[in-house]
């Protein structure tokens, strides 16, 4: 009797009379990303990803910080989609990129835009856990992202209507809440990255809404316009452990020496007198600079200062009002004061730098408004196709659903050529993107004004 229910309380605890107990080991989730020439990232995603502008942000920060590295960067967003969809354009759409790292921002439309549904998130939560199962196979590692913030402000003061009730329209972005906080555990455990883009949204929401309680960056309350965009990739610089700084040039000035330090820039050909400083640097990248939609977005994030600093100190200059040239061309002036604490370069719209980077991101908006969105909007049609399939299959006796679907299937033929053809004429684009991209050496000289 005693060992009978000495087995049946193991049974209880879920091990069985004889079986060895598998040791737990806990494992790290992924700190920063590994990347090397050639690496291949894929995001993927529903219609927030399908934007093309969290992304296109990224590729900008990559373009510009590793200009010596060409990286291929995919989108596989599709507006409307759920980890369902997501496995259905899995093999074409990401695998066959052949990636290194799949970041997924999935789960807006998974929710079901309602109050937390337990049926709903153990369907959500069994997708993910098949799409995360099929990124292993494919030999790439996933970055889990939160889903974005549901805006309920921003519903509410937009007309009345829609199919969200008002529990739902209360509950939708706590709901998106408790998602994120699964994949967060999920990362954690399978030892993957991870990227919270739901608390910096509702941080910095929350924080002008002191000073303006009508500010949205989500103005349909579901799709981040473009300032909230580069929140979301603000977001991934900094939970991916990308590098914060472009450069740092020093400068100190003893008797009539001047010496020099810098971090990620090359310095000769140092001169100068107490109120003049020439010197030639090449530095190995260039400033993060975001297209003009942007601009509201980089003062949100203070993005220059904290991910992408390029930063110069001259110390032991004579009082007074200095004019700093680069090229020949003045871009500054500032006291010797501010020259010793320090002035901001990536800030300059008018150095060469900072051209040179709005080239690339003019060139790559360029891209990603023209073959890129081609490319994206070939599979919302796959998508539409592969639910009407399902829908019919559901619903055999349905005539107008059968209907849609063969106006769904005529939009198939060829689709692979038009995939193919848009493939191409956006690695066009970016070779163009790598002739612009490498820094140059330039001239710098910093001279007390005149008068």
């Amino acid at each position: 009797m005693k060992a009978w229910t000495f087995a049946f309380g193991l049974s209880l605890a879920g091990i069985s009379a004889g079986a060895e107990e598998v040791a737990y080991v806990p494992r790290a989730p992924l700190a920063k990303l590994d990347l090397s020439d050639g690496d291949a990232i894929v995001f993927l995603g529903d219609s927030i990803t399908h934007q093309c502008l969290y992304t296109q942000y990224v590729e900008d920060y990559l373009y510009t910080r590793f200009p010596k590295m060409r990286l291929r960067l995919h989108n596989a967003g599709v507006g409307g989609s759920r980890a369902w969809d997501a496995l259905l354009r899995f093999d074409r759409d990401v695998a066959a990129y052949k990636p290194k790292y799949v970041t997924v921002l999935l789960g807006m439309n998974d929710g079901k835009y309602a109050e937390y549904l337990d049926d709903v998130f153990t369907s959500y939560s069994a997708e993910m856990n098949r799409l995360l199962e099929k990124i292993e196979g494919c030999g790439a590692t996933a970055i889990l992202m939160t889903p974005t913030m549901y805006d309920a402000r921003a519903k509410r003061m937009q007309p009345p209507g829609g199919f969200m009730g008002p529990k739902a329209v209360t509950f939708y972005n706590s709901t998106l809440a408790y998602y994120g906080a699964w994949l967060r555990d999920t990362a954690c455990e399978r030892g993957l990255g991870f990227v919270d883009m739901w608390g910096p949204l509702n941080e910095t929401t929350l924080r002008e809404r002191r000073r303006d309680p009508a500010f949205t960056m989500i103005k349909d309350s579901v799709h981040p316009d473009a300032p909230g965009q580069v929140v979301m990739a603000a977001a991934m610089i900094e939970d991916l452990g990308f590098p914060r700084v472009v450069s740092e040039m020093r400068f100190s000035r003893q008797g009539e020496e001047w010496s020099s330090s810098a971090v990620s820039a090359e310095i000769r050909g140092v001169e100068g007198t107490a109120e003049r400083l020439a010197f030639t640097c090449l530095e190995e990248a260039l400033p993060w600079v975001l297209p003009e939609e942007a601009e509201a977005g980089v003062r949100l994030t203070e993005l220059g200062e904290k991910f992408g600093r390029q930063s110069l100190r001259v110390s032991g200059l004579a009082a007074g009002t200095y004019v700093l040239s680069i090229d020949g061309v003045e871009v500054a002036r500032a006291s010797g004061e501010e020259f010793q604490a320090g002035l901001a370069l990536h800030a300059l719209a008018k150095a060469p730098q900072y051209q040179q980077a709005a080239q690339v991101a003019a060139l790559n908006k360029r891209r990603n408004e023209g073959p890129v969105k081609a490319l994206r909007n070939e599979w919302v049609n796959f998508q539409m196709w592969k639910f009407l399939e399902a829908q019919v299959a559901k619903n055999p006796a349905d005539e107008a659903e059968k209907q849609r679907l063969a106006e769904a299937e005529k939009k198939m033929p060829g689709m692979e050529d038009r995939v193919k053809a848009a493939e191409a004429e956006a690695r066009a684009m970016e070779d163009e993107i790598f002739k612009i991209n490498p820094p140059r050496e330039h001239r710098y000289e910093v001279k007390r004004a005149e008068g």
